[in-house]
């Protein structure tokens, strides 16, 4: 079935108190960049950073951002997402997803600040066929898994936590699903090859931005899964990509096994949202 998105995360009935100070690490990111915009539109002081400003990766770095900033929150949009070059370099990854999130967790408890963490359906086997619940326990199949897992580890660290696990994200300014599709429908591609085995929930960066700023106000603790409703394949999810770009290109579902990757990916990776309420719909490709 082609994907038709159902709902945004998050209900709209919390609001973030106006000049709340959050703390963005990897702003230039597409969800720190989408955080940025919409917190501010919400009247929220953003104070951003990304590795041209601040390596998360080197604590003493670190201490002397956030002890300058004095936020109220601070929220970790950074990651080494590059899921096939983890399996090469896990050490780095470690270090990124895993080992600086305990040098966020000791400065927020040293300026009092909340520490928001964005974790991934990774953590999980991929292997089920029902979406995983928080309390599902956790195996990672790969290093980026692994890395992830770790930094969720070290984000309980902090006396204030929330981790947020969320999936397939697409925004403006980063690479993701809907750009690759679109680079290939205006390069002129007369077809597309497309993974119809592996299932998960496209999720707007938009929307979790809005999300995370409810949680945040909600005064959300320790974990919740936060994604777009629905599921669907790679493959159904790029046939609607195709539609809402008004494309009539030839969409070609094929396995997993006919596209061998470095890392494995998981099979069956949506998250229950029960723990989250859902309301108004919204579109997958803008």
């Amino acid at each position: 079935m082609p994907y038709r998105p159902v709902a945004r995360v998050g209900g709209g009935t919390a609001t973030i108190a106006a000049m709340t100070h959050i703390f963005v690490t990897g702003v230039h990111g597409q969800l720190g960049r989408a955080l940025e915009r919409v917190a501010t539109d919400r009247g929220c002081r953003v104070t951003g950073h990304d590795l041209d400003t601040l390596d998360i990766c080197d604590p003493s770095a670190v201490h002397q951002a956030v002890g300058r900033s004095q936020p109220d929150v601070v929220v970790n949009c950074a990651a080494y997402t590059a899921v096939d070059t983890c399996e090469a370099d896990e050490a780095r990854a470690m270090e990124v997803n895993g080992t600086a999130v305990g040098h966020l967790a000791a400065v927020c408890d040293e300026v009092d600040a909340r520490l928001v963490h964005i974790s991934t359906d990774y953590v999980f086997a991929g292997d089920g066929n029902r979406p995983y619940s928080e309390d599902d326990p956790v195996a990672p199949a790969g290093a980026y898994g692994r890395t992830k897992l770790e930094g969720e580890r070290m984000a309980r660290r902090a006396k204030r936590y929330l981790i947020v696990r969320t999936a397939w994200l697409y925004g403006h300014g980063g690479g993701n699903f809907v750009e690759a599709i679109r680079r290939q429908i205006d390069g002129g591609a007369e077809s597309l090859r497309v993974v119809a085995d592996q299932f998960g929930s496209p999720t707007s960066c938009d929307d979790l931005a809005a999300a995370l700023l409810e949680l945040i106000s909600c005064d959300a603790s320790g974990v919740d899964h936060a994604t777009n409703s629905g599921e669907t394949s790679w493959h159904g999810f790029a046939v609607e990509i195709a539609r809402l770009l008004g494309s009539d290109i030839v969409v070609e579902p094929v396995t997993t096994a006919e596209f061998p990757r470095p890392a494995a990916r998981p099979a069956y990776s949506v998250l229950d949202l029960s723990l989250i309420h859902i309301s108004e719909p919204t579109r997958p490709v803008g």
